[in-house]
């Protein structure tokens, strides 16, 4: 059987492709070049399914969430807020998983921000 290698994109639509696009580079960090191509570090990656009517998105109307790993969960909430990013207030430790935080991007899509264990 055939196997899927890893995430191979994620594509999202916005009303000025351009803004979303500055924004993931200017407060994440995010250092895709002009085709969109970006070489991430190794690690893990989440795939999970939650149910419909859950609130961990944000808005209900959100279907995926987007996460970024990221090497210092404080330093990059506190960089984002710096910049005047929607960060939400809190954060949420799993045992043996890590600790996360999120921010909404200007287009409304909540981001899942992990640090591993």
């Amino acid at each position: 059987m055939e196997r899927v290698l890893g995430i191979g994109g994620y594509i999202l639509r916005a009303s000025d492709p351009a803004a979303p696009s500055a924004w993931y580079r200017d407060c994440l960090g995010l250092d895709a070049d002009e085709n969109g191509l970006w070489r991430q570090g190794e690690g893990l990656t989440v795939f999970a399914a939650f149910e419909a009517g859950t609130d961990y998105f944000g808005s209900r109307t959100q279907q995926t969430m987007l996460n970024f790993r990221v090497r210092d969960l404080d330093a990059m909430l506190a960089q984002l807020r710096d910049r005047g990013a929607d960060v939400a207030e809190e954060t949420q430790d799993m045992d043996g998983v890590g600790r996360f935080g999120w921010v909404t991007d200007p287009e409304g899509n909540r981001i899942e921000l992990w640090q591993p264990a």
